[in-house]
């Protein structure tokens, strides 16, 4: 019999299920679920952006099905059904308000039922969005005392962001005024990207644990005199090349993440 492949949701599942009373590891679970694709059943092929899940009426309230790999989806439908591939993120987007739970990777290491709530409690936790101020910051040092998993979650979070800067020191900052924290700074990043990596940020602090937790994030240059004291007392994280592929056009629903799928 051959051993069925584990998955990252597999593993973030188990540690959830090791350890039922710690936040942090439910956290994890979540986060790997927004992070990851997912392949939804639907009841027929996608039209254009429209998408129809096939919804199961299961005794605690409705549930569409997701599977984090394909060969799983066809073992649950025993042959070739229409599917749409789309992140975890987009599928909580998509479902927020609808009062439809998730079904996911049934008869896998990491199946488990989620009820609406926590797909509400998902969308809402993703769609919170930075808040812009204005600081000075005087003083950088190393950062001291920040807890495992909110450096393992961020420096996850960034190997998802290929491409949109070179890379980021974490430091612990003084600014103007005696306000102490911690900075992120991005160093070169693409024009437009700020946000993004801004809310990679956010979540990563999110889903680490830490309750009340607080992190600034700003953006330099490298030719920026900041920068070197940046380096000096920062933990830098490198952020991957993006990979080169092939243009080819995105037809498939959620994979334009500016045209995101419809239920009908």
């Amino acid at each position: 019999m051959t051993q069925e492949t584990r998955t990252p949701l597999d593993d973030a599942h188990a540690a959830m299920e090791a350890a039922p009373d710690s936040e942090t590891a439910r956290l994890r679970f979540y986060e790997r679920l927004a992070d990851g694709e997912l392949y939804m059943l639907l009841d027929a092929e996608p039209e254009g952006r429209n998408i129809t899940p096939r919804v199961f009426p299961l005794e605690d309230g409705p549930v569409v099905l997701l599977f984090d790999l394909e060969d799983r989806l066809s073992d649950f439908a025993a042959g070739a059904v229409p599917y749409a591939a789309l992140s975890g993120r987009a599928v909580a987007e998509l479902l927020a308000g609808q009062q439809i739970g998730l079904g996911v990777n049934l008869g896998h290491p990491s199946a488990i039922i989620l009820p609406y709530q926590s797909v509400d409690w998902l969308a809402e936790t993703l769609g919170h969005r930075p808040s812009e101020t204005q600081d000075h910051p005087e003083q950088l040092s190393a950062p001291r005392g920040l807890p495992e998993s909110l450096l393992t979650g961020l420096d996850a979070k960034l190997a998802r962001t290929a491409g949109l800067a070179r890379f980021a020191y974490l430091v612990a900052v003084t600014y103007r005024g005696g306000r102490k924290g911690h900075l992120l700074a991005f160093v070169d990043s693409v024009p437009g990207a700020e946000d993004a990596l801004a809310q990679a940020a956010g979540e990563a602090l999110t889903f680490s644990g830490i309750e009340a937790g607080e992190m600034d994030v700003a953006f330099f240059r490298a030719s920026d005199p900041v920068a070197a004291r940046l380096a000096q007392a920062g933990l830098r994280f490198d952020l991957p090349e993006p990979e080169q592929i092939e243009p080819r056009q995105q037809t498939a629903p959620g994979s334009d993440p500016s045209r995101p799928p419809i239920l009908r």
